[in-house]
């Protein structure tokens, strides 16, 4: 008979990484950096013991869920800890988010307790809530609470999925996960140590910003830049000077923004970055290029998911492939299957199939999205990608990325690939859109690169796509906006655009 894992205060999150900063010698060092204010990793770990004191008068027990409905500051850091201190559950939701998806997040995890930041106060109505001031406010003059005894499968965190098809579904993820994180990735593959400064334009909320700037900088005694919205690219480049950062983390629209209109050349407020990572999105073509000359640093990227809880596959200093997402990370397996399930040989399209130990046991109340996702133990990621001669994988879209146009399947990534190639062009999203009578249509959505856009931009987008793709891959139309439909975390809403208008 299989013996129960023991019940022990080690396998705590909050206790194992505040043994860590005590054992290495990390509690005078920096932890997090908010405006002019730093928190040592002692203060971060001595904060969240006490504030953990301060939910449990709140009525938070061990196995009940918390919503962290805040933004990226020391409050978001601290009631992390402290849920985690009391073997409780954190929700992980973006607090921008509309007051519907906020209702429906604490019903679904039948929240006990909601700690909320400014502006959504009025959100949690029906349930108990503490804002982030006052929680902050008590905490120091709390006795510090023990860790409670867990597994190393307890569950610790729930995360939601972006929502780029539909209604976003909740991911589980546990006490084990966040050490295994910096083990594979921030370690191993882009080698954090205590001398490193984080920025992550990724918010805490979203999977890659929970591994780039909470738990990486916890587990290296390294510091992570925390900033409530996202900056604008003038406010990166005040942040990256002035906190000396040396790892960047965004996505590829975030890139793009930030190499617009700025020439090409280093600037010499990147000088301390030695590498950046890009994720959330396939990088463009020639993008990575030209944000590696502006930064004076590789940009790796890499491919990860909220099932997977970060990366499963990435490039690292030690390897980097431009154009592909990189190999497998250490601890992981990856397949590429057909429709059938049946595995594909080297250089031909297939499903990712992953295997590893970060890898959620399951989606929060739904059991029969949880045995489709999961299976065998191998989560289908849904992403399309071919395996080149080295191991690396390049990435292609997602299968519900793929449009059916006159019976045809059509990948938006190949047409939207050719128009981005226009130099008045920042950003294009493709997709099959039904007309009056209800056939798909191939439009083109393009963000110009300057505003106002050049006179008959359209006319010579669509005549170079007729040069370039074969006449069914041709948009029937180019329309120009000011923005294309996003998540907060950056992926494009491609159900979105599928409707014409948003």
């Amino acid at each position: 008979m299989t013996q129960a894992p023991a019940l022990t205060a080690t396998a705590n999150l909050a206790s194992r990484v505040a043994d860590l900063s005590g054992r290495h010698g990390w509690q005078d060092r920096p932890a997090f950096h908010q405006g002019h204010r730093a928190w040592t990793h002692g203060e971060v770990h001595d904060l969240g013991a006490r504030a953990a004191t301060v939910l449990a008068a709140q009525g938070v027990a061990p196995g009940d869920r918390v919503v962290l409905a805040l933004p990226d500051g020391i409050a978001w850091v601290v009631a992390f800890l402290a849920v985690a201190r009391l073997g409780a559950v954190a929700v992980l939701v973006n607090p921008e988010l509309p007051a519907a998806d906020h209702a429906f997040m604490a019903a679904d995890t039948e929240a006990v307790l909601c700690l909320t930041g400014p502006g959504v106060e009025d959100r949690f109505a029906n349930r108990p809530r503490l804002g982030a001031d006052q929680f902050l406010a008590l905490a120091p003059a709390a006795e510090p609470a023990p860790a409670h005894p867990v597994d190393a499968d307890s569950p610790l965190y729930v995360q939601y999925t972006s929502g780029t098809t539909g209604r976003p579904k909740g991911v589980v993820h546990t006490h084990a996960h966040p050490a295994a994180y910096h083990d594979l990735i921030g370690r191993r593959l882009l080698g954090v140590t205590p001398d490193d400064v984080t920025l992550s334009v990724s918010k805490l909320y979203f999977a890659y910003g929970f591994g780039n700037a909470f738990v990486f900088p916890l587990f290296s005694g390294s510091s992570a830049v925390l900033v409530d919205r996202r900056p604008a690219p003038a406010a990166v480049d005040e942040l990256v000077a002035r906190h000396r950062v040396t790892l960047l983390y965004s996505v590829p629209s975030a890139y793009a923004a930030l190499v617009a209109d700025r020439g090409t050349g280093h600037r010499a407020c990147f000088a301390s970055v030695r590498a950046a990572v890009s994720a959330g999105e396939g990088l463009p073509d020639g993008l990575g290029e030209r944000v590696t000359e502006l930064l004076g640093a590789p940009v790796l990227e890499q491919i990860g998911s909220t099932e997977a809880g970060h990366a499963f596959c990435a490039n690292s200093l030690g390897h980097h492939h431009p154009g592909t997402v990189g190999r497998p990370v250490p601890g992981f397996e990856v397949e590429l299957r057909d429709r059938d399930g049946r595995p594909v040989p080297d250089g031909h399209e297939g499903e990712l199939w992953v295997r590893g130990p970060t890898v959620t046991p399951g989606y929060l109340n739904r059991p029969e999205e949880t045995a489709r996702t999961l299976v065998g133990g191998w989560l289908n990621t849904r992403d399309r990608a071919v395996r080149e001669p080295d191991g690396a994988y390049r990435h292609l879209g997602r299968t519900d990325d793929l449009e059916m146009v006159g019976g045809i399947t059509v990948s938006p990534l190949e047409v939207e690939a050719v128009l981005r190639t226009h130099p008045a062009v920042r950003e294009v999203a493709v997709a099959a859109v039904p007309d009056a009578t209800g056939t798909g249509r191939l439009r083109a959505f393009v963000v110009p690169a300057a505003t106002p856009a050049p006179t008959g931009l359209q006319d010579e987008l669509l005549a170079l796509a007729r040069e370039h793709l074969a006449a069914f891959k041709v948009p029937r139309s180019v329309s120009l906006l000011p923005s294309l439909p996003r998540t907060p975390t950056g992926k494009l809403r491609r159900h979105l655009v599928r409707r014409g208008a948003w």
